[in-house]
């Protein structure tokens, strides 16, 4: 699927219920004022590809439309469901987009030795050094040199629900894990299936559930086990692995709780990602764990909040003494060209600017230190925000995008995949150890 905002887009109706004397023309001028930085590149392409598709893609080319009208630049996005081999692809061939959104720092790795990922500009380096934690900067960096900057962020330690059915069955939202589970078989033992959840995502099919392990693997065995496994300086199958599967195994294969909605267990493989949650707003299922993005898959006219038709909690601690750990992931620009108008389109979306802006429009949260706050429009972007700038918080960047390639966005995928169709949890983690890469 291609999309793309066109830079014929009318100024004056970007400007439209702006404040100000003076002509159309005059306020146009002013709003570009602000862009002058990048300079003008009349007549310019600069061409992105990345996972982004559908509503979210929608926003996301929104997000840049006045940008284009006072640079001259046309950004051409195109959001592919198999995106990470579709880079892949078109880097070894010679083809690469001028600007790629990686989800993966792993890939972001992959791409920076020997398929023409650039390091980033001087511009881009001092934005990501400006505006976003140590931390956030060591994602895109590939052996001292950053490769690629921060653009969105989510949470993904999050548990959608109904409040107004909550509310209705006295139902009180969790804050530990046991209580999450005494729940759970309560809401079963009224007649409905307290859990939903979907894994299908075209060639991204399976990684709901390695988020599901994540989480839980850094409920039970904690952070620094966590960065071990995701080094692969504890093997992938290793028994505190299996352990936390188990646990996810406790609900997602139990089919007194699952599949809301869908069907039994094995219906999970093929529900999609995107329609995952939907029966929460019909009452077929009560909770349904995903990220803060699944705030874009709500049909529009869907009150987000603790008083509208759905909202979120926090996915409790085992061990409530503990420090509160958060799950997370996000996207990252990298280029493979450095024409000025490419430099141009990547300095921009390394600012709080272009945050603000995407914050706007609803749907997004990003780490850049220096977000407005007051854009964020929904409570559970807030909610995501307080998250992942709370200092008392340990966030985690997602494993599988930090592993490497060929088992973050492969073998872990398809081996989710496997077990929710019934293969014994040693089986598919046994298998996913071997096909780790060599090498140091």
């Amino acid at each position: 699927m291609k999309l793309r905002i066109a830079a014929t887009l009318a100024l004056t109706l970007a400007l439209t219920g702006c404040g100000g004397a003076g002509t159309p023309a005059d306020r146009a001028s002013d709003a570009c004022s602000q862009y002058t930085r990048y300079g003008r590149h009349d007549n310019t392409t600069v061409t992105i590809t990345g996972p982004i598709r559908n509503a979210e893609a929608d926003k996301l080319l929104r997000s840049w439309g006045e940008f284009e009208d006072c640079t001259g630049i046309t950004v051409d996005y195109s959001g592919i469901a198999a995106f990470e081999q579709d880079l892949k692809d078109r880097a070894d061939t010679g083809h690469p987009p001028d600007l790629a959104l990686f989800p993966q720092p792993g890939l972001i790795a992959d791409m920076a030795h020997g398929h023409g990922l650039r390091p980033v500009s001087a511009d881009v380096r001092a934005n990501v050094q400006r505006w976003y934690s140590a931390a956030w900067q060591t994602y895109g960096t590939v052996d001292g040199e950053l490769y690629a900057a921060p653009l969105n962020a989510n949470i993904k330690s999050l548990v959608w629900y109904s409040p107004s059915f909550f509310a209705k069955h006295g139902y009180q939202t969790p804050a530990t894990w046991d209580e999450m589970l005494r729940l759970t078989e309560r809401i079963a033992a009224d007649g409905v299936k307290p859990w939903c959840a979907g894994a299908e995502s075209g060639a991204a099919s399976g990684f709901p559930i390695t988020d599901w392990l994540e989480d839980v693997l850094l409920r039970t065995a904690g952070p620094d086990v966590y960065d071990a496994w995701v080094a692969h300086k504890i093997p992938f199958n290793d028994a505190r692995i299996v352990d936390a599967l188990d646990k996810v195994g406790a609900i997602l294969r139990d089919p007194r709780y699952v599949n809301g909605g869908y069907g039994g267990v094995q219906s999970i493989a093929t529900v999609a990602m995107s329609e995952g949650g939907l029966p929460i707003l019909q009452q077929t299922c009560a909770m349904h764990r995903q990220a803060s993005f699944y705030a874009n898959e709500w049909p529009d006219g869907t009150r987000i909040g603790p008083d509208g038709d759905v909202y979120a909690f926090y996915l409790p601690p085992m061990d409530p003494d503990r420090a509160r750990v958060v799950l997370g992931a996000g996207e990252f620009v990298g280029a493979f060209a450095t024409r000025p108008e490419v430099q141009a389109v990547a300095a921009y979306l390394s600012t709080p600017q272009w945050a603000d802006r995407r914050a706007r429009l609803g749907g997004a949260v990003s780490a850049n230190q220096a977000i407005d706050r007051t854009a964020l429009r929904s409570p559970i972007e807030r909610l995501s925000a307080e998250l992942l700038t709370d200092p008392d918080t340990v966030f985690r960047f997602d494993a599988s995008d930090m592993m490497p390639a060929a088992v973050g966005t492969g073998t872990f995928w398809t081996g989710m995949i496997d077990w929710l169709n019934g293969k014994p949890t040693k089986d598919v983690l046994d298998a996913i150890e071997r096909s780790w890469p060599a090498g140091p």
